[in-house]
């Protein structure tokens, strides 16, 4: 990956602006009233910061251009979320996050190369599937994220699948003691299509015994794909407590489903 480029994603990275403490802190007063012109300050005055992390990544042989785009939007993700009352630098907050954004595009994009057009479409429909949701306190249709983005619902959807990281159908669902269910037990078999019909009503049954939380965070998790960052970002919670959730619905679900074949 070749760092010394002056010009990333048309951004000239020598004349990057830097701004004092004091600049930082009125810039983002005015961010939290809504002021967008401050946040596009606030977003160039720490471009710099972004150039310095993805020089940790050098080894990746990524494409220097990609990794800034998506350190970016990790930057940008750290500005919507930092809460200035904690005290902390912004720096302290928002580096772990842009590393955070860095590692998993690196971890998704390992396998499979999608073509430069596909992950700027996926990108901007990604960031604005998120403002939106913060804007509306549910997630937008794919109708509104066209709207907002200006791409057509088919380019969304080609998007979204183009990024989809790949599953091993030997990856485990979940694991309680010693019994783990791999997502090929799930895998629908032609061959015996009564027998899964049964299994996906026990299934439904034994969602629609748990509390609405949990099964709530069962939805978003395995039949969503969300993270339990993400099921813990939508329904303000810790990822420690949806993954304690979690672990219990699967454990009642799996109670009531065995006794079901008893």
């Amino acid at each position: 990956m070749a760092l010394y480029k002056v010009e990333i994603c048309g951004v000239n990275t020598a004349k990057l602006p830097l701004l004092s403490n004091e600049e930082k802190e009125t810039l983002f007063l005015k961010i939290k009233q809504g002021d967008k012109s401050a946040r596009e300050q606030y977003i160039k005055g720490n471009l710099r910061l972004v150039l310095s992390i993805i020089q940790r990544f050098s080894g990746n042989n990524e494409n220097v251009d990609d990794l800034f785009q998506i350190g970016c939007i990790g930057l940008m993700k750290a500005i919507d979320n930092f809460d200035i009352a904690q005290g902390v630098k912004f720096s302290t907050y928002a580096v772990p996050m842009i590393i955070g954004e860095i590692r998993r595009y690196l971890r998704d994009n390992n396998t499979i190369r999608v073509s430069r057009s596909l992950r700027d479409a996926a990108y901007k429909a990604i960031y604005a599937k998120e403002q939106l949701t913060k804007e509306l306190n549910r997630d937008p249709s794919i109708a509104e994220i066209s709207e907002r983005t200006g791409l057509t619902s088919e380019e969304i959807n080609e998007a979204f699948d183009a990024i989809q990281t790949p599953v091993s159908l030997y990856e485990p669902v979940y694991k309680d003691g010693g019994d783990a269910l791999f997502i090929m037990d799930q895998v629908c078999d032609k061959k015996s299509g009564e027998e899964v019909w049964i299994e996906e009503i026990s299934l439904k049954d034994a969602m629609g015994r748990l509390p609405v939380r949990e099964r709530m965070i069962i939805d978003m998790r395995f039949f969503q794909g969300k993270t339990q960052m993400e099921v813990a970002e939508e329904i303000h919670i810790s990822q420690a407590q949806v993954s304690r959730l979690e672990k219990n619905a699967l454990k009642g679900m799996k109670t009531y489903l065995s006794d079901r074949k008893k």
